[in-house]
């Protein structure tokens, strides 16, 4: 019995002694096979050390000497070439002019990449300036009157496509934000060295599609956020140049031109932001979601101004309707909460600055209230906070314009007293049991506040209107009592924090106004009127507060 035990026991060591054999040769194997990591490239070398210097002056001077000084440098050094291109290169054979361009960016390019051996980032921003010039010259080819070679304008984009898809191919290749940025960079800002036409558009648009290439695949910011910047500047240039715009054309063709480069913009741009939102930062989808709406909403607003002024309304809304599909492409594809109401908040507030290009006076209040209201409710069943913010906002626009109307006030701080209670409320009442996050918190408690305020100054408006003008100050009492009573039903002390602000105005009138400024009969009614409504109010308080206390 004992041997055949240790027969088994012999066995289970076997076994062990032979799967540990096993496991030591294959850790082996994965060691011998697996690469060793690569050392990271520090963006930017640490500074020599001076004596006696302190750790911070030293990281400020090595930034300072080694991010934008060769940046700076570089830029300069473009623009000197390009320069020397649009005001020498003229002299030149057509044959010379080609080779004398391109070699410039050729030796470029190669001293950037001999450069990159010892010091990386320095030689690509070196490398980066090659490419830029070699665009420009292409640009050149054409466009440039002293240099121009190249007549077709079709023969002359092509060949731009061409350079653009070059850079972007390189820089994806070396995986260089650094090449790619100043490439890029470069090209958008040399082309309005000279005069901007329509072919310089056409030309800032394939750069700015290469840029977007680099948001979508590596979601890089810096690139495609400059280009952002620089298209729309370039067309502020160009717009602001009226002969620059379709010459010789009618107005309504140059309109539809310069619109139909804004829109192609803006659909680049908003594509390039919702095609993968979620791999993209907060900060940066709100920067390029923002930019983007400045530019089509200012640039488009002047140019319909200026070339078509009666449907200045009329692209109002379809920006805010441009807004509105942008919200619901974020939602569709699952951005960020911060883009999705940035989208539908612009939306409103472009609509909302288009009213006036369309309605005045009690049309105008009536109008704005409106929005702010279905903006107010809209935001509590989405769930967008910064909605019911921008419904507050207008609301108090509407309420600041009560006074444009000749007539018809009353009825006008009628409607924003229940606009102002409404939102308020849509702050507070849970759907479905719940409240969502946005509307929790200090952002919950500011808005029922500016509401409150904002219903009780309809109140104050709305009975100073309703009442003869030397009982003002009942009814301002009688305001007050209102927001007293309002604040009990709903239980909220947000509108009797309001009402007890109201209160101390009538008390202040009544004692330095009214005391010594009414007749004996007005100054008895006051008095006694609002003598009851303390009372009463105090009563209520009394009943409500005091078994608490």
């Amino acid at each position: 019995m004992a041997e055949e035990e240790s027969r088994n026991l012999a066995e289970v060591v076997r076994r062990l002694e032979a799967t540990v054999s096993r496991l030591e040769s294959r850790i082996a194997h994965l060691e011998a096979t697996a690469a060793p990591p690569r050392p990271l490239v520090p963006e930017t070398p640490p500074s020599v050390a001076e004596p006696g210097s302190a750790p911070e002056t030293r990281d400020l001077e090595a930034h300072l000497g080694t991010y934008w000084l060769s940046r700076a440098g570089i830029v300069a050094l473009i623009l000197g070439f390009s320069f020397l291109i649009i005001y020498h290169f003229g002299d030149l054979g057509v044959l010379a002019r080609v080779g004398a361009g391109y070699l410039l960016s050729a030796g470029l390019s190669a001293l950037g990449l001999w450069l990159s051996r010892r010091h990386e980032l320095f030689g690509r921003i070196v490398f980066g300036g090659g490419l830029a010039l070699a665009y420009f010259v292409t640009y050149a080819l054409h466009f440039v009157p002293a240099v121009r070679v190249i007549d077709s304008e079709v023969l002359a984009l092509v060949l731009l496509a061409l350079n653009t898809v070059a850079i972007v191919v390189i820089a994806q290749r070396l995986h260089s934000e650094t090449v790619a940025g100043i490439a890029l960079f470069l090209g958008l800002h040399t082309g309005m060295l000279s005069d901007i036409t329509l072919f310089t558009l056409m030309s800032t648009s394939l750069l700015a599609a290469g840029a977007l290439f680099f948001l979508v695949k590596n979601r890089w910011v810096i690139v495609p956020l400059s280009s952002l910047v620089a298209v729309y500047s370039t067309h502020v240039v160009w717009a602001m140049r009226t002969e620059a715009i379709a010459p010789g054309q009618p107005a309504h063709e140059r309109l539809a031109l310069s619109l139909a480069f804004l829109v192609l913009y803006y659909v680049l741009f908003s594509v390039a932001l919702l095609l993968y939102p979620r791999e993209l930062s907060r900060r940066a989808g709100l920067a390029f979601a923002l930019l983007n709406w400045v530019g089509l909403l200012t640039l488009g607003a002047v140019e319909v101004e200026r070339w078509d002024r009666p449907h200045l309304f009329t692209f109002f809304v379809a920006v805010a309707l441009a807004q509105g599909v942008g919200g619901a492409a974020a939602r569709w594809r699952g951005a960020s909460s911060a883009l999705f109401q940035a989208y539908l908040a612009t939306g409103v507030l472009t609509l909302a600055l288009g009213v006036p290009t369309e309605f005045e006076d009690a049309t105008l209040v009536h109008t704005w209230t409106a929005v702010g209201l279905a903006t107010g409710l809209a935001g509590r069943a989405l769930g967008a906070g910064a909605l019911q913010a921008v419904a507050v906002a207008l609301l108090y626009v509407a309420l600041g314009a009560t006074w444009l109307p000749p007539s018809g006030r009353a009825l006008l701080d009628a409607a924003l007293l229940v606009s102002f209670t409404l939102v308020e409320r849509a702050t507070v009442v849970p759907l479905d049991g719940r409240l969502p996050a946005p509307m929790k918190g200090r952002g919950r408690t500011a808005l029922q506040a500016l509401c409150a305020v904002g219903t009780g100054l309809a109140a104050v408006w709305l009975l100073g209107e309703v009442m003869p003008g030397e009982l003002t100050t009942l009814g301002w009492g009688v305001a007050a009592s209102g927001l007293f009573l309002l604040g009990f039903a709903v239980h909220e002390r947000w509108y009797r924090f309001v009402g007890l602000g109201v209160l101390a105005f009538t008390l202040g009138r009544l004692m330095f106004v009214d005391l010594s400024g009414l007749p004996p009969d007005q100054r008895i009614l006051t008095f006694l009127m609002l003598g009851v409504m303390l009372l009463a109010v105090s009563y209520v308080y009394t009943r409500v507060r005091a078994p608490r206390a």
